[in-house]
């Protein structure tokens, strides 16, 4: 595989540590504590979303209760590469990724399994340029840089692009990078463009400075938002699973139907904040967006056609196995 620019060895170690450090080691085995309650650790949301507003008005843990558990808040969301090598490393229970950064961790020894699965970001996720670039099109990448973060969302809406408009992958100069760290180097002109999701592309779109060359729809994107849990846990505990997932998907439903209660939980300013165009773009990205949903027969064959694809663009050393890494969630209680 051509080697890209990338993010040293070192810093990604450096993310991992500090991801660990954050997530403690308490609770060795997610058991019961000594008021018999089972803790599930989860990252901490922040100041979006379901699991946000479940934080603050105490609905999560109201719903857990009732299978005699309750939440640790630990680390914090992020890539799930780490997420995933945090459960690996029994630190954590639960985290939710996209498949493409579920393959690549499937590549290592995974300690977790796949209960949910979210239609993909046809709205959120895509491709950006910064206006006036030049850039209006796949075709114009060529000869380009781009930021992708390795083997996860933004280098497969990348090479997805270039699949579908014929164009070598060789053509483009991938610049792998974290994605927290890549809005400084796309806005400075280092990068000519960033693949990228909502997490990090409604920012740049409510600035008016940046847009979309094309969409994870327009490009034909099949990266599903996923939910792991730790498979240790998940034996141990498949009521608490069934549970969370029963919450994650009456409360998705919610959000769905009404966006903007589920921004800014916490505060309404700051860096976590979302205000004015960003804010509007996150709505109207959210409203388009799917539900939190069991993992279906017909859902693994789209991942299997991913991870032949990943394998196929050597993103993979080889085709990854979805199936033997799923859970059913309705046969759980």
């Amino acid at each position: 595989m051509r080697t890209p620019k990338s993010v040293t060895a070192l810093a990604a170690a450096a993310a991992l540590t500090a991801f660990a450090a954050g997530c403690g080691t308490s609770q060795a085995d997610a058991g019961k504590g000594g008021s018999g309650q089972i803790t599930v650790r989860i990252p901490d949301p922040g100041n979006s979303g379901v699991l946000a507003v479940g934080k603050k008005d105490g609905s999560l843990d109201k719903a857990l209760a009732k299978v005699h558990a309750k939440v640790e808040w630990t680390g914090s969301a992020g890539p799930f590469a780490p997420a995933a090598q945090a459960m690996n490393a029994n630190q954590l229970d639960i985290a939710t990724g996209s498949i493409t950064s579920g393959i690549t961790s499937l590549t290592q020894t995974p300690g977790f399994k796949f209960f949910t699965a979210t239609a993909p970001d046809g709205a959120g996720e895509g491709i950006l340029a910064r206006t006036g670039s030049g850039i209006d099109s796949v075709g114009d990448l060529v000869g380009r840089k781009v930021a992708v973060n390795q083997g996860g969302t933004g280098e497969y809406l990348l090479l997805k692009a270039l699949a579908a408009h014929h164009i070598p992958a060789s053509r483009v100069e991938r610049v792998r990078l974290r994605p927290d760290q890549t809005a400084a180097v796309f806005n400075s002109g280092k990068v000519d463009a960033w693949a990228v999701w909502a997490t990090y592309s409604v920012a740049e779109l409510g600035t008016g400075k940046a847009k979309f060359v094309a969409t994870g729809r327009q490009i034909g994107s099949d990266n599903y938002s996923l939910t792991a849990v730790r498979t240790a846990f998940a034996d141990q505990h498949p009521e608490v699973v069934r549970a969370l997932y029963d919450y994650l998907h009456t409360a998705s439903a919610k959000e769905k139907q009404d966006p903007a209660a589920y921004l800014n939980v916490n505060t309404d300013a700051g860096p976590q904040a979302l205000t004015g165009a960003a804010k509007a773009a996150q709505i109207a990205i959210t409203r388009q967006g799917g539900t939190v949903e069991p993992v279906t027969r017909a859902d693994i064959e789209r991942f299997e056609d991913v991870a032949r694809f990943y394998a196929e663009q050597k993103v993979t050393e080889k085709t990854v196995d979805i199936a033997a890494h799923v859970l059913d969630v309705e046969k759980l209680s």
